[in-house]
């Protein structure tokens, strides 16, 4: 992937600082399929300024290799990023359901700026998951984003939703409409990629 960004055309806004978080927030990315290898590259930002930050990774969706090379690209030790971030693995979308409804008891031992998940909804596509279940292990888990609005997180969620042909399509909706800013990631005919944000919403005044 090829990180040069191309500017966003039609009626909707460009995003104007596409690597930046938007602080106190749920923000939902979405549009490519690189999208669990993009979420890594919110990092290196994130880290320099030291947030803490809880990496709760869909399907095993994360690369060490990547992680550590951003370290070294900026003269960073290892072991402080290992310091500010936290990486918990879910295989199932029962166990992602649990990683998120657990956030709050995880803070109580660690300290967190910035939550990241990835592969929601995807993970809950799984056709060897009977839809009833998925459904309603889907429900929780956005019933335990919205648990954590009072809590201040900048929160990232990555998805390839739109990638898959399934009758839960609308697991993607219920997400997009509960997300406070959304944002679409698609790759322009030159190999770059275009952010455009679809979905902004101020925040009251804390």
């Amino acid at each position: 992937m090829n990180l040069p960004l191309a500017a966003s055309s039609g009626e909707r806004q460009s995003s104007p600082r596409p690597w930046v978080l938007p602080s106190r927030a749920l923000t939902l990315y979405y549009g490519c399929p690189e999208m669990p290898r993009l979420s890594h590259y919110f990092l290196p930002r994130l880290l320099f300024a030291e947030k803490r930050i809880l990496y709760l990774v869909g399907a095993n969706q994360i690369s060490p290799l990547l992680l550590a090379r951003f370290a070294r690209e900026r003269g960073v030790d290892p072991s402080n990023v290992n310091s500010l971030l936290r990486v918990a693995r879910a295989f199932t979308c029962f166990q992602l359901t649990e990683l998120v409804r657990r956030v709050p008891k995880t803070l109580e031992r660690f300290s967190v700026d910035v939550l990241i998940v990835t592969a929601i909804p995807d993970l809950y596509f799984d056709e060897d998951v009977r839809d009833r279940e998925a459904r309603a292990s889907f429900e929780h888990a956005l019933e335990g984003l919205g648990n954590l609005a009072p809590l201040s997180l900048s929160i990232a969620v990555f998805s390839d939703a739109t990638s898959f042909k399934t009758k839960r399509r609308d697991f993607f909706q219920r997400l997009h409409n509960q997300a406070e800013h959304v944002v679409k990631v698609e790759s322009t005919p030159d190999n770059k990629l275009s952010f455009t944000r679809e979905k902004h919403t101020p925040l009251l005044p804390a």
